[in-house]
C-alpha cells in the first residue's frame, strides 16, 4: 500500500462528504486506502460515510477521544508507505497526491511534508509553513512583530514569511490539517503524543521527526483548500486556553532549564493577554450598539427634561436630581432591554421591531411608574414624548448606520446577494430555489459554462468569469464540481481574488459549502427546514416563560418547598433566571439546531430509556414545532 489517508471527523458531515469526494478523485491511479475516525458525531457523519463511501475504513468512537488518539487509532492499523493526516474541512485537487508522492519519493530524507494551503476565499494560509516556536520566536509572535515584519528573517520565523510561498522549502513545522509522513519515520520517532487533546500535536510530531534525523518540507507545487470551519475560533477564550495549554505541554517536553522557564512565562503571559483581548473584543462586538444607543437615549431624555422645564413648566418647577439619577437611567435601561429581547439588535433595519421594542419598553416604564409613591412620580409627559423622541432618534440613527454600511437608503439592499453558478444549466436550475430560501433578497443572475447555451441565463465561458463578475456586480460565485475540477476552481479563485465570496457544490450533491475568511466558521447551505426556534419572537417567548416561572417559584418559595416536583423548580430557578439554564433543553446536544442553554428538563421526557436516535428526532421536532405549551407540558410531565 502506497498511501493511507486518515481523516478525523467531529460533526462536519457535509464538509467531510466533499473532502472524501475530492480525495477519491485524487487517488484514482494510486494504491491508497482511506480511514475516517469519527469522534462520536451526532450529525449522521458515520451513516453518511458508510452509505456513500463503502470502501472507507470507519472507526466510530463512542466518545470524543481527541485528535491525537483518533489519528493514532488508524495509523496503527495501516501498513502504507506514507500516512497523510487530513482535516475533513479540506478539498484536494485531482493531481494533488500524484505530484506530492513523486516529490516525496525523490527525497529519501523526507520525514514529513506539508503543502500550499488557501482558505475558502483563495487566500494563502501562512500556517502552511512554520518555524520551531522557540522562546524568541514565541515572543515575537505574541507581541506582534511577526505581523509587522512578516518577511523579516529575525521576526518572521513563526510563519517563515521570508520564504517564497510559491517555492519548495525545507521547514521545521507541518500543519495538522495536511500532514504527509513517511511511515518509516513514524516507526522510528513514534506516533502523535496523546497528551495533546487538540492543537500542538502537529508541532510536537514535526519536531520529533527532525530530531530523528529526518527533514520536513513545504511543497508548493500543489494547493489545497482548507476552510478552517470545524473548530477554529481565534477570538474564543476556549481556543486561547486549549492552544496555549498545548504550548506549555510542548515546552515541558522539549525544553529544559532557562529556555523552559522563559517559554512558559511567555505562554502564560499570552494566555491572559489573548484571553483579555478575546473577552473585550467579543464584548465590543456584541454590545457596542446597545451601549451607544443607551448613551443616545440618555442624552435625548436629558435634553427633553431641560426643554420641558424651560418651555412647558416655564421655569415654575425644576425636576429634582432623582429625575437624572434614577428615572432617566431606568427609562433608558427599560427601552434598551426591550429592544434586545424583541430581537431589534439582530435585525437592525427592521423598523417594525424597533418601534415594537420601544413601545414594550414604554409599557414596562409605565407599570413601574404606576407602582411608585406619588412623591416619586414626576412626569408622564416625559415618558410619552420621550417615547416619540427615542423612536425618531433611533430611526434617524439606524438609517444613517445603514447608509454608512451599504451606501444606499434602499433597505431591501442590505442583504442583497448577486450570485452566479459556474456549471451546467441543469445544476443551476436544481439549486436556485434552495439558495433563495436562505435570503429573500437572493438574486441568482445566471450560469457560466464552457458549453455554449441558448438559455437567456447563460452568461459566458469560464475564461470570461472575471469580466462577468465586474459587469454584473457579482458578489458570490458558486462552483459546481460536476462541471469544473477542483484544480480549475482554485486557479479561477486565484485569478479573481477576494472581491467575491466563493462556494462549491460537491459532485452529485444538493448542498453548498464555503467560508468567508480563514478565521470564520465554514458555511453550509442545504435543503432548509423551517424551525420555530429560529424565530426570534418565539425565542423571546421561551425566555420570558423561563423568567416568569422562575420568578413565580422564587416568590412562592415556602409553598414550592413542600412538593417534590416544585422543589426541583426552586433549586434551579436562580440559574434559569440569570440565563445559565432553560427549563426545557435538548436531549442529545445537537450541533445543527438553534442553540439552547442546558435544560433542567429535556425533550425526551416521554422516553422510558435513553436512545440517541429518538433523542435526536425529539430535539428536531421540538425546534421545529416549538411553543410555550411544549415547555409547560414537559415541566408538568416529569
Amino acid at each position: 500500500m502506497k498511501l493511507a489517508i486518515v481523516i478525523v471527523n467531529y460533526n462536519v458531515k457535509h464538509f467531510l462528504e466533499q473532502c472524501l469526494k475530492s480525495v477519491y478523485q485524487s487517488i484514482r491511479s494510486i494504491d491508497a486506502e482511506v480511514w475516517v475516525v469519527d469522534n462520536n458525531s451526532v450529525d449522521g457523519s458515520v451513516e453518511m460515510v458508510q452509505s456513500l463511501f463503502p470502501a472507507v475504513h470507519v472507526i466510530a468512537n463512542k466518545e470524543n477521544v481527541g485528535f491525537s488518539v483518533a489519528n493514532n487509532q488508524a495509523i496503527k492499523k495501516s501498513t502504507a508507505e506514507y500516512i497523510l493526516l487530513l482535516n475533513p474541512d479540506t478539498i484536494v485537487p485531482e493531481n494533488c497526491f500524484t505530484k506530492l508522492l513523486a516529490f516525496a519519493d525523490n527525497k529519501s530524507e523526507l520525514g514529513g511534508c506539508g503543502v500550499h494551503m488557501v482558505d475558502g476565499q483563495g487566500t494563502y494560509l501562512p500556517e502552511s509553513k512554520r518555524g520551531l516556536p522557540t522562546p524568541e520566536v514565541a515572543l515575537y509572535k505574541m507581541i506582534g512583530l511577526n505581523k509587522v515584519f512578516p518577511k523579516s528573517k529575525k521576526f518572521g520565523k513563526y510563519h517563515l514569511g521570508y520564504l517564497d510561498k510559491d517555492q519548495n522549502h525545507e521547514i521545521d513545522i507541518l500543519s495538522g490539517a495536511f500532514m504527509l509522513m513517511r511511515k518509516k519515520a513514524l516507526d522510528q520517532v513514534g506516533l502523535l503524543d496523546e497528551t495533546f487533546f487538540m492543537y500542538g500535536e502537529d508541532i510536537d510530531l514535526s519536531y520529533r521527526i527532525t530530531q530523528g534525523g529526518w527533514k520536513n518540507y513545504y511543497f508548493a507545487d500543489t494547493q489545497i483548500i482548507h476552510y478552517k470551519g470545524e473548530s477554529t475560533k481565534k477570538l474564543s477564550t476556549n481556543y486561547v486556553r486549549v492552544f496555549y495549554k498545548a504550548m506549555v505541554i510542548f515546552a515541558e517536553k522539549h525544553y529544559s532549564g532557562g529556555n523552559q522557564t522563559l517559554f512558559k512565562f511567555f505562554i502564560n503571559t499570552a494566555i491572559y493577554a489573548r484571553a483579555t483581548v478575546a473577552v473585550v473584543t467579543n464584548g465590543i462586538k456584541k454590545f457596542w450598539q446597545p451601549a451607544l444607543e443607551a448613551l443616545f437615549i440618555f442624552i435625548s431624555l436629558y435634553w427633553l427634561k431641560g426643554y420641558w422645564e424651560e418651555h412647558i413648566k416655564r421655569g415654575n418647577e425644576i425636576y429634582p436630581i432623582e429625575m437624572v439619577t434614577v428615572h432617566i437611567p431606568y427609562y433608558t435601561a427599560s427601552w434598551i432591554l426591550s429592544l434586545w429581547y424583541s430581537g431589534s439588535y439582530k435585525k437592525n433595519y427592521d423598523f417594525g421591531l424597533l418601534v415594537r421594542g420601544i413601545l414594550l419598553g414604554t409599557a414596562a416604564i409605565s407599570i413601574i411608574y404606576g407602582l411608585l409613591p406619588e412623591t416619586l412620580r414626576f412626569s408622564r409627559g416625559i415618558i410619552l414624548f420621550g417615547t416619540l423622541l427615542v423612536i425618531a432618534m433611533l430611526l434617524v440613527w439606524r438609517t444613517a448606520l445603514h447608509f454608512a454600511k451599504y451606501k444606499t437608503l434602499d433597505f431591501s439592499q442590505r442583504n442583497h446577494t448577486k450570485s452566479i453558478l459556474v456549471g451546467e444549466q441543469s445544476k443551476w436550475e436544481q439549486v436556485i430555489d434552495m439558495l433563495k430560501s436562505y435570503n429573500r433578497n437572493y438574486q441568482q443572475i445566471g450560469f457560466v459554462s464552457d458549453q455554449k447555451s441558448d438559455s437567456p441565463q447563460w452568461l459566458g465561458t469560464s475564461n470570461q468569469l472575471k469580466e462577468i463578475i465586474k459587469i454584473y456586480g457579482i458578489n458570490e460565485v458558486i462552483f459546481s464540481n460536476d462541471s469544473i475540477s477542483t484544480e480549475d476552481t482554485m486557479k479561477l479563485m486565484n485569478d479573481i481574488g477576494t472581491r467575491v465570496n466563493y462556494y462549491t457544490i460537491p459532485a452529485d450533491s444538493n448542498f453548498v459549502i464555503g467560508s468567508h475568511s480563514k478565521n470564520a466558521n465554514g458555511l453550509y447551505f442545504g435543503e432548509q427546514i423551517e424551525l420555530n426556534l429560529n424565530n426570534q419572537e418565539l425565542r423571546t417567548q421561551k425566555r420570558l416563560f423561563d423568567i416568569a416561572i422562575a420568578l413565580t417559584v422564587i416568590v412562592l418559595a415556602p409553598l414550592a418547598a413542600i412538593f417534590r416536583k416544585t422543589r426541583k423548580w426552586l433549586i434551579h430557578s436562580g440559574s434559569v433566571l440569570v440565563g445559565h439554564k432553560t427549563w426545557v433543553g435538548y436531549a442529545a446536544s445537537p450541533q445543527n439546531l438553534p442553540g439552547l442553554r442546558p435544560g433542567v428538563y429535556t425533550t425526551d421526557f416521554e422516553l422510558k430509556q435513553e436512545n440517541l436516535k429518538f433523542q435526536e428526532n425529539l430535539d428536531l421536532l421540538y425546534a421545529k414545532n416549538y411553543s410555550v405549551g411544549m415547555d409547560l407540558r414537559a415541566m408538568l410531565s416529569y
